[in-house]
């Protein structure tokens, strides 16, 4: 198990919502990084309990998908009117780099691999019934739903499942959102700019994807453009496009729709 100089999780006696918090040290940040965790009622005495990882778009942190989207609220719904199972959900940072990381190694950091290999590695490390044989999803929003393509494509052995909703799907894309110059997200193989080339560049293994783009939101050309090359090129998917924005009132509703897709590889 992957060792950290330093890990922390918030006291039992403190917390509320089911709703736990953890800082970590990360040679990927070369600093400390948090997590937000839904850990629903229950779980304690499961073993191999499911993980998803939610990944938050640009301004925001390791607080959006609960406070902002209230995650926690309709997962547990869903598993009390078992929907779904028991699941661990892992709201980490993006290592809170400028307006956004992006979720990509870049000046001397990778936040990629803060996502990949260090978020797993310390719920592991602090939460027993998430284990090695635990499946672990990985989904996200806007910038999130960029970062959990890649990430979720690129580390097909780590993750059974991608999710992503109103996706940022090529680099170029992040200039509507963000003040710093995008040559800070420039990387040498140019395929890892991109959601298709990576999707195309890991095709003979990939893990299995929905995402879904609201029909008045500025991102849903690429979206579309993403689910018809995809059928060009074979590559199994669901696509759904829905009444709504690019907004929190969209991501609310719309996170049951990764949960309940998650829910499918969980057993």
């Amino acid at each position: 198990m992957k060792e950290f100089k330093t890990i922390e999780i918030s006291n039992p006696r403190f917390e509320n919502d089911f709703l736990r918090y953890i800082t970590v040290k990360s040679e990927n940040l070369k600093g400390r990084g948090d997590i937000c965790v839904f850990s629903p009622p229950g779980i304690e005495d499961m073993k191999s309990c499911p993980l998803v990882i939610l990944l938050h778009g640009v301004y925001g942190s390791s607080w959006n998908w609960t406070l902002s989207g209230g995650v926690h609220i309709s997962a547990l719904d869903l598993i009390r009117k078992k929907l779904i199972s028991p699941v661990t959900i892992a709201m980490p940072s993006d290592g809170l780099w400028g307006d956004s990381s992006a979720y990509l190694p870049h000046n001397q950091l990778d936040f990629e691999k803060w996502i990949a290999e260090d978020v797993p590695a310390a719920i592991k490390k602090v939460m027993p019934e998430v284990d090695d044989q635990s499946k672990v999803c990985i989904g996200g929003l806007s910038m999130g739903g960029f970062g959990a393509f890649k990430i979720g494509v690129k580390y097909h052995d780590t993750f059974t499942a991608v999710a992503a909703h109103s996706a940022i799907t090529n680099i170029a894309q992040m200039k509507m959102l963000v003040e710093e110059n995008l040559d800070n997200f420039s990387q040498e193989d140019k395929t890892e700019e991109d959601v298709l080339e990576t999707i195309l560049k890991y095709k003979e293994d990939l893990p299995a994807f929905y995402f879904d783009c609201g029909n008045s939101d500025p991102l849903l050309e690429n979206n579309r453009i993403l689910h018809q090359k995809l059928k060009e090129n074979n590559v199994r998917h669901d696509y759904e496009e829905y009444a709504g924005g690019h907004d929190w009132p969209y991501w609310q509703e719309h996170v049951i729709d990764s949960m309940l897709f998650f829910s499918r590889f969980f057993k």
